[in-house]
């Protein structure tokens, strides 16, 4: 178990929500210029078995190219344009690998939640890559830190709705934390969790109750709402005492506001941005 805490209670999902092609540097970028420190990516393995981002088995929703991406090797998934499709602006931008987003979210003092998203058939297999890969970068970061008398990034926090995916993560990289993603939480899922040694649940917010929220914290395990976008949705959630929100609206909700910190629970809504650019499709 991890009882330590440091993870901020707003996280942008897939970098920046909408806002930006999700899973690039540039949506992380526009991210960490809003004002967010905490992330959460999708990661799945190349052919050759380096972790990147990437959230559907299949190249098209996102780039300009078809068929299943872990077919691919890195050298080439590397060199596709994962932006177009969301804007002329964001032509050509490729898909990072995991290493390259850890580096980026932590030269900012930011953290990340990685969901291990395996293409079916490789849950064992990406799930050990995942977090050998953020151990190894995690830990490398930490001896930097160290010998340069700063303080070192927070571990990145494993997530994936595959057990298979958190059972080898754990037996791959045991000293960083995980989380069992739910679509509607089972009732041996506090159980399941707990069995994988994960310190936290995330689960859709539409399946949460406040009974469920008090449930799993009376388990010993932090509860994160997904894909909470609504004004009236996150302060029912943040009343009900979940521990963080996950959020496509990255440009409405103020991340600077930490509601475990505010009696009141109160929640508010950034001043009106720039015109954004909305993503043409995805789920």
């Amino acid at each position: 178990m991890h009882p330590y805490w440091p993870y901020p209670f707003w996280i942008a999902h897939r970098g920046a929500g909408r806002q930006a092609p999700e899973n690039t540097l540039a949506a992380l970028r526009l991210g960490l210029a809003l004002g967010w420190r905490g992330f959460e990516v999708d990661a799945k393995i190349s052919a050759d078995g380096v972790p990147f981002l990437l959230h559907d088995t299949t190249l098209e929703r996102t780039t300009t190219e078809r068929g299943r991406a872990s077919d691919r090797m890195w050298a080439e998934l590397q060199t596709l344009d994962a932006g177009g499709w969301h804007h002329s602006e964001h032509a050509f931008e490729p898909i990072p690998s995991l290493a390259q987003a850890l580096d980026l979210v932590w030269a900012h003092g930011a953290s990340l939640n990685i969901e291990i998203k395996p293409t079916p058939g490789d849950e064992t297999a990406t799930g050990r890559a995942v977090a050998e890969l953020a151990q190894a970068h995690w830990l490398a970061a930490q001896d930097q830190a160290q010998s340069s008398g700063r303080p070192g990034p927070s571990a990145p926090i494993l997530s994936s709705f595959q057990t298979q995916s958190l059972q080898a993560a754990r037996e791959a990289a045991p000293a960083l934390p995980r989380a069992h993603l739910f679509h509607q939480v089972p009732a041996h899922g506090p159980e399941l969790a707990l069995d994988l040694g994960c310190c936290a649940c995330v689960v859709h917010h539409e399946s949460l109750d406040a009974a469920m929220v008090q449930a799993l914290a009376q388990g010993g395990l932090k509860v994160w709402a997904y894909t909470v976008n609504e004004l009236e949705a996150a302060q029912r959630l943040a009343a009900w005492g979940v521990d963080g929100l996950i959020t496509d609206a990255v440009q409405f909700f103020d991340p600077r506001l930490n509601p475990r910190d505010d009696p009141q629970r109160r929640l508010h809504l950034l001043p009106p941005q720039g015109p954004a650019h909305p993503e043409k499709a995805g789920s």
